[in-house]
């Protein structure tokens, strides 16, 4: 019951009052961790495929375990001087894990640039949160990969480490996270990750698998209560999950494409390199800005039902 409550007050929170900036986010440290890591096995691993795929393997061990026992250990600490302590230090740890708030701000940004006509504004704005080349983008380029983080996101960003908390507090959160940041760090087919960014890739697929598949059956509920096209979106969710280099990036993306009747994805330059990807949905009705606000809504809906039922289940079980 006690994490449940934790969870709760944390999403509030997020909803509330958004990500605190004023503060050095724990995710930030996680990738000092890992940078500073990264150099010292890369100088001793060498140039070889086994001693980077070595190397890359250790730094996931490492980083996995510093950030679950560190923050484990810092919440015992809390307890020892009082129980109140160390379930406030939770709520907070959870709340600043959770992306919401601060999803819904960035992508609004390129909603307010796009609105005003400043699509060289809405061009800087997208380029915040994507990883993609955004310079050449048209207005539609630019919504589409709004639209996509926001969908892709409400999986890594939210619904997943909702559920890591509500399994095992914030200590599996920032296990989940560590995760997560490693992937996005490491996690490349270059010259220089594709062997020691492999375990760190492979990994966030493992941990990333069952959140993936539950966030797209909840957005699809999602987009029911919402009023928004569920039966295609289970259409293209069916058709179209596995269009993606990842097996569950197109999870959620499928289903935002259906829900909002657009077509995602297709080719994207990175780093001034063409890589050709297939679409993902049907363009029943072309993008348009109003698309990243009902993205935005599409999220918090999915949130909310992952909540209900993931506290569910734990009272459930607390229960029997």
């Amino acid at each position: 019951m006690r994490i449940i409550v934790i969870v709760i007050l944390a999403f509030l929170l997020d909803l509330i009052l958004g990500d605190p900036v004023w503060l050095y986010h724990p995710v930030r440290m996680i990738g000092l961790l890992i940078s500073g890591l990264e150099r010292i096995l890369r100088k001793a691993a060498g140039e070889s495929e086994k001693g980077l795929l070595f190397a890359g393997s250790l730094l996931w061990i490492l980083v996995s375990s510093i950030s679950f026992w560190a923050s484990k250990g810092l919440l015992f600490l809390a307890g020892a001087v009082h129980p109140v302590l160390a379930s406030a230090l939770e709520v907070f740890w959870c709340y600043q894990l959770l992306a919401a708030a601060s999803l819904k701000k960035e992508s609004m940004k390129v909603y307010e640039r796009l609105k005003e006509g400043d699509l060289a504004g809405g061009r800087q704005a997208v380029s915040m949160i994507v990883g993609r080349d955004t310079m050449d983008l048209t207005e539609d380029g630019v919504v589409r990969a709004a639209v996509e983080t926001v969908a892709e996101n409400t999986s890594d960003g939210v619904t997943a480490p909702m559920l890591y908390m509500l399994i095992g507090g914030a200590p599996l959160a920032f296990l989940y996270k560590a995760v997560n940041t490693m992937d996005s760090m490491l996690g490349y087919k270059n010259d220089r990750y594709l062997y020691f960014g492999r375990a760190a890739a492979k990994m966030d697929d493992v941990f990333n698998f069952l959140p993936a598949r539950l966030s797209a059956l909840l957005m699809t509920a999602a987009a029911f209560l919402c009023g928004m096209n569920a039966k295609l979106a289970w259409k293209i969710y069916r058709r179209d999950r596995y269009r993606h280099a990842s097996p569950n990036s197109a999870q959620t993306e499928a289903v935002c494409a259906g829900a909002l009747e657009v077509q995602l994805a297709g080719d994207a330059y990175y780093f001034g390199k063409l890589y050709e990807k297939p679409f993902i949905g049907d363009p029943v009705r072309p993008v348009c800005p109003e698309d990243i606000p009902l993205a935005c809504r599409l999220m918090y809906g999915t949130a909310l039902l992952t909540l209900i039922l993931g506290a569910g289940l734990r009272w459930m079980a607390f229960c029997m």
